[in-house]
C-alpha cells in the first residue's frame, strides 16, 4: 500500500472520528426529559411541603387587634396581636385544645393534627367560636318538621318508611379566652344558602331579594323563619315590583345556569344587589336592559343525562346594541321608587361610588354595601362606551338630580379607582392618570381642583387610608425608588398639601399590605421570587412593631428546590427596559443546552411575571424541570402598574403589540447564556396568552417553533367588547343626523393560519363562557382550510380555567414540548405521572 493510499485512509478516519464525536458531543448536550422531577413539584405534592407563606390578619373591632393562623411543617398555630400592647400571643394551647376537642367529640385530635378553624369572636371578642364537624352519624334534621304548616297524614307516613338519612354530627363550641374548657353551644348547622339571596338592610329591619326578575322584601321577623326553614309556608313575603322580566329585571341572574337548572330554579329566591343609605332608610339599584343584547351559548356534553345548553348575553365588539343602565332608589318607609336623571341615549356604563369596607368587619355574617355619602348624596361615575369620557357625577337621593363634578378627557382609555370622600364629605381625592402617571388630586366636593397631592414619574396604584386629623394619606405605589424592580409595591404615606412622602415598609421587594382601620398599624408581607417570605407588623410611622413570620420552606428545598433568577432585558426598542424571570431545571448541567420557553399573557390589565415568592409553579418552575429554561417576561402595552405610555402601548393593535420584545428578549437571553438553544424557542399561554402564543408563530414563524395555546380569544371580534374595545379601541362615529354608530376592526389570528410553520396544539373548554370554545374553533377551522398540520384539544365540562383538568393539561404540554424540542416522544398510554400516586383499590 503506497503512502498516498495510508495517508488517505487515515485521513478519513480522522474526519470519522471528528464527525462521530462531535455526533455524541451534540447528543451528549442534550437535555433528556426529567418527568420524575417535575411530578414532585404537582400543585398537590407543593401543598404537602409549602404551608403558610403570607399572615392573613384578621382585624378585631376593639383596639388595634388581630388573630391569624400560620401553617408550618409542625402544624398550624393561631395567634392574637396586639399592636398597641407589641404582644403576640398564642390564641390557645395547642394540646390543651386537642385534648378538650378529643373530649367532646370523640375523636382523636393532638397539637399538630387539629381540625380547620373558622372563627367568630363573640361576647365583647372575650371569645370565639366555631364548628367541628365529627366522624360520627347521626338522623339528619329535617328543617321541614320545625315549620308550624301542617302535613297531611299519608304524607307524614311515608316519610317515616325506609332508611333514615344520615349526616355527621356538628359541634358548635365556644372558647373563652384564657379559659380551661370549651363549652358545646348547639349541634346545628351554618344556614349558607340564606346568604345566597338575603340583601339585609344595615339595621337588620328589612331584608331585600329577588324572585322571577321582580324585587321582594320581607321583615326580620319573617327572614327569621326563612333562616330556620326556608320552606316555612308562613313566611310572609311581600312584592314590591311588578314590571321585571328577563334581561331587564331587578336581580335574579342566571349566568353559569343552564336549561335544565334555569327550570329547576326559576321560583327560588334570589340575590339583588345594590348599595344601601347608612340609615337603611334608601336602596340604590342598578337596572340594566340588556334585552337587545344577543344571546351566546355553551353546551355541556357531559352533564347528567342529557347535554345541556347554557345561554347567556354576551356583548362583542362593535356590535350596535348596547346594554342600558338605570339607576333607582327605593324608598323603605313609603315603597316609592325614584329614579336618578341619567341620559339614557348614550351608550355608557354607570357605577355607583360605596364606602369602603372596615377591615374589621370581613368575618362578619352579613356585611351591607353602603352609598359612600352618609348625607343623602349619590356619588357615581358614567364612562362612554370608547372609554375615552369619564365623568364623575353626584346625585340627590331625594329627586335623583344630578350634577357632574369632574370630567376626564383621554385620547387612548380612562381607568379610574375609587372616590375617596373625606373631612365631613367636604372634601375627596380623586384618582387619574392625566400627566401620564397615576396620582391622587384633591378637590372639593363641588368639584374644583385644590390640588395635586402626589407627583413625579411613578405610579399610585390604591388608597390605603387617611388620617383625617394629621391630613396624611396613605397609599400604595410602584416605580418610586429607581434603584428597584418598578413593579415592587409599597406603602408610602404624604401629607395631602403634598410634602412629606415616604416610603414605611422600604426594602428591594415586593410587598402586599393590610393596614388597620385605625390607620395606625399595618401588616406587611414581602418576598422576591428568590426569597423566603416574611411578614412584619408596623407603624405607619414605618416603625418596626413585631416580626411576625418567616415561611418554612425546609421541605421544599429538601426536594432539591433552587430559586428562579430575575432578569432585565431591552424592549425591541432598544431604550424600554423589560423585565422577567428565568427558571432552570434543579438539575441544570451548564454543558448542556437547552431549548426555552416562554410562559407569556399579553396584559394589557396584568403581565404573566412573578413578584414575590410563589407555590403557583405549574406554569414555570415545574415546567422547567421537564428539561427546558423557561421565562416569563414583560412587554411594552403590559402591566399598568408603570406609565401610561407603557400601559398603552399596544392600543390600536391588540395581535402583535407585545411580540416583537418576546423576540427581542429571547435572544438578549441567548446571547448571555450558552445553556439556551436560540434555534429550539417554544411559547405557551392561556387566555389571552393562548391568543398571544398563537399569534407568536404565524407573526414569527421562523423564530418560535413550539406553541401550546389555551382558551385563546384568537378571533377578538366575538371576545367581550369591554375588554377588546377598551385595550383595542372602538371608532365612534356620528352621521350627518346626528345618529352615534360604533366600528371596530381588530386583526385576527386566523388571518394568519397560511403562516404556520411549527408545531402548534389548540385547547379549550367546551363550556367556557368566558372566552367562548368558538375562538378557537375560528383558528381550528381557518388552519384546516390553509391545509396545515397541527393538534386540537377539548377538556370535556370545563370552564376558562380547566378546572380539575389541570393536572392533565400539565402533562399534555409536557409531552408536546418534549416531542417537538428534545425530540424524546412519550408514547405510554398511561400518563404514570398522574397514576403513580394514586393508590389502587
Amino acid at each position: 500500500m503506497n503512502f498516498n493510499k495510508v495517508m488517505f485512509l487515515f485521513f478519513i478516519g480522522i474526519c470519522f472520528s471528528y464527525g462521530q464525536n462531535k455526533i455524541n458531543h451534540l447528543e451528549n448536550s442534550k437535555p433528556k426529559p426529567n418527568y420524575r422531577l417535575a411530578s414532585k413539584f404537582s400543585s398537590e405534592n407543593i401543598s404537602k411541603l409549602v404551608h403558610s407563606t403570607t399572615v392573613n390578619p384578621h382585624w378585631l373591632k376593639n383596639g388595634n387587634r388581630f388573630w391569624y393562623q400560620y401553617k408550618t411543617t409542625k402544624g398550624s398555630n393561631y395567634y392574637l396581636v396586639d399592636a398597641d400592647r407589641k404582644s403576640k400571643i398564642q390564641l390557645f394551647d395547642n394540646v390543651k385544645m386537642a385534648k378538650w376537642l378529643t373530649e367532646i367529640i370523640k375523636d382523636p385530635y393532638d397539637a399538630q393534627h387539629l381540625p380547620k378553624f373558622d372563627f367568630k369572636f363573640v361576647k365583647n371578642e372575650t371569645a370565639i367560636r366555631f364548628r367541628v364537624t365529627a366522624t360520627e352519624e347521626v338522623e339528619a334534621v329535617d328543617d321541614e318538621k320545625n315549620t308550624s304548616s301542617k302535613k297531611d297524614s299519608i304524607s307524614e307516613k311515608s316519610s317515616k318508611k325506609g332508611k333514615p338519612k344520615m349526616e355527621r354530627k356538628v359541634y358548635h363550641l365556644e372558647y373563652k379566652l384564657g379559659d380551661s374548657k370549651l363549652t358545646i353551644i348547639d349541634n346545628k348547622k351554618e344556614d349558607e344558602k340564606i346568604k345566597r339571596w338575603a340583601n339585609i338592610a344595615p339595621d337588620s329591619s328589612i331584608v331585600l331579594f329577588s324572585k322571577n326578575f321582580n324585587l321582594y322584601w320581607m321583615d326580620k321577623e319573617n327572614f327569621l323563619k326563612a333562616v330556620k326553614d326556608e320552606k316555612d309556608s308562613t313566611i310572609v313575603e311581600n312584592q314590591w315590583t311588578k314590571d321585571g322580566v328577563k334581561d331587564f329585571g331587578y336581580g335574579g341572574n342566571y349566568y353559569g345556569e343552564n336549561n335544565e337548572s334555569m327550570e329547576e330554579k326559576k321560583d327560588d329566591r334570589k340575590g339583588v344587589w345594590g348599595v344601601w343609605s347608612h340609615d337603611s332608610k334608601k336602596f340604590i339599584f342598578q337596572k340594566s336592559d340588556d334585552r337587545m343584547l344577543k344571546d351566546l351559548w355553551v353546551i355541556n356534553s357531559v352533564s347528567k343525562k342529557r347535554p345541556t345548553l347554557e345561554t347567556y348575553k354576551y356583548h362583542m365588539p362593535g356590535e350596535q346594541e348596547f346594554s342600558k343602565d338605570q339607576l333607582l332608589i327605593f324608598d323603605i318607609p313609603s315603597k316609592e321608587i325614584v329614579k336618578v336623571q341619567l341620559d339614557t341615549v348614550k351608550q355608557q356604563s354607570v357605577s355607583v361610588y360605596r364606602a369602603p369596607r372596615k377591615k374589621s368587619t370581613y368575618d362578619d355574617d352579613f356585611s351591607p354595601s353602603l352609598l359612600l355619602s352618609k348625607k343623602g348624596k349619590i356619588y357615581f361615575n358614567t364612562i362612554s362606551r370608547d372609554r375615552k369620557k369619564l365623568d364623575i357625577c353626584v346625585a340627590d337621593i331625594e329627586t335623583g338630580e344630578v350634577k357632574i363634578l369632574i370630567e376626564e378627557r383621554f385620547n387612548t382609555y380612562i381607568e379610574s379607582r375609587p372616590l375617596v370622600l373625606f373631612n365631613n364629605e367636604q372634601e375627596m381625592l380623586h384618582w387619574a392618570e392625566r400627566d401620564g402617571w397615576a396620582h391622587f388630586y384633591l378637590y372639593d366636593t363641588n368639584g374644583n381642583l385644590k390640588q395635586q397631592v402626589t407627583n413625579g414619574p411613578f405610579h399610585v396604584d390604591n388608597f390605603e387610608g387617611i388620617n383625617e386629623n394629621e391630613r396624611v394619606l396613605y397609599f400604595t405605589a410602584n416605580g418610586v425608588n429607581k434603584a428597584i424592580d418598578p413593579y415592587y409595591s409599597h406603602l408610602y404615606r404624604i401629607n395631602l398639601n403634598g410634602t412629606g412622602m415616604k416610603s414605611i415598609n422600604a426594602g428591594d421587594f415586593n410587598t402586599d399590605v393590610s393596614v388597620a382601620d385605625s390607620n395606625k398599624y399595618f401588616v406587611t408581607n414581602f418576598s422576591r421570587v428568590n426569597t423566603i417570605p416574611k411578614s412584619e407588623l408596623r407603624s405607619t410611622t414605618g416603625a418596626l412593631i413585631l416580626n411576625l413570620e418567616e415561611a418554612d420552606l425546609s421541605q421544599l428545598f429538601a426536594t432539591g428546590y433552587k430559586f428562579p433568577e430575575t432578569f432585565v432585558m431591552k424592549a425591541d426598542d432598544g431604550i424600554t427596559d423589560i423585565y422577567g424571570v428565568l427558571y432552570k431545571p434543579y438539575d441544570f448541567d451548564s454543558t448542556k443546552v437547552y431549548p426555552l420557553i416562554e410562559y407569556v399573557y399579553p396584559g394589557p390589565q396584568t403581565e404573566s411575571v412573578s413578584k414575590s415568592f410563589s407555590v403557583n409553579m405549574d406554569r414555570t418552575d415545574r415546567m422547567a424541570q421537564v428539561g427546558f429554561i423557561v421565562v416569563s417576561l414583560g412587554n411594552r402595552g403590559g402591566h399598568p402598574d408603570r406609565s401610561k405610555w407603557y400601559h398603552n402601548y399596544g392600543y390600536g393593535n391588540l395581535r402583535d403589540y407585545g411580540l416583537a420584545d418576546k423576540k427581542y428578549v429571547a435572544e438578549q437571553l441567548a446571547d448571555k447564556y450558552s445553556f439556551i438553544d436560540i434555534d429550539k424557542v417554544g411559547i405557551f399561554g392561556h387566555s389571552g396568552g393562548g391568543f398571544m402564543s398563537t399569534a407568536a408563530m404565524l407573526v414569527y414563524p421562523d423564530f418560535f417553533k413550539v406553541a401550546v395555546s389555551s382558551a385563546g380569544n384568537h378571533d377578538n371580534t366575538i371576545y367581550n367588547s369591554w375588554w377588546s374595545e377598551t385595550h383595542h379601541g372602538v371608532k365612534e362615529e356620528k352621521d350627518a343626523d346626528g345618529k352615534i354608530s360604533y366600528k371596530y376592526d381588530i386583526d385576527k389570528n386566523q388571518e394568519l393560519a397560511a403562516n404556520l410553520k411549527g408545531k402548534l396544539m389548540l385547547v379549550t373548554g367546551d363550556v367556557d363562557n368566558n372566552v367562548n370554545p368558538g375562538a378557537t374553533i375560528r383558528m381550528v377551522n381557518a388552519l384546516i382550510k390553509a391545509n396545515k398540520r397541527f393538534d386540537y384539544m377539548i377538556m370535556p365540562g370545563q370552564r376558562h380555567g380547566f378546572g380539575d383538568m389541570n393536572e392533565y393539561f400539565f402533562w399534555l404540554k409536557a409531552d408536546y414540548f418534549s416531542k417537538y424540542l428534545l425530540g424524546i416522544e412519550n408514547t405510554n398510554v398511561d400518563m404514570l405521572e398522574m397514576n403513580r400516586d394514586k393508590p389502587k383499590g
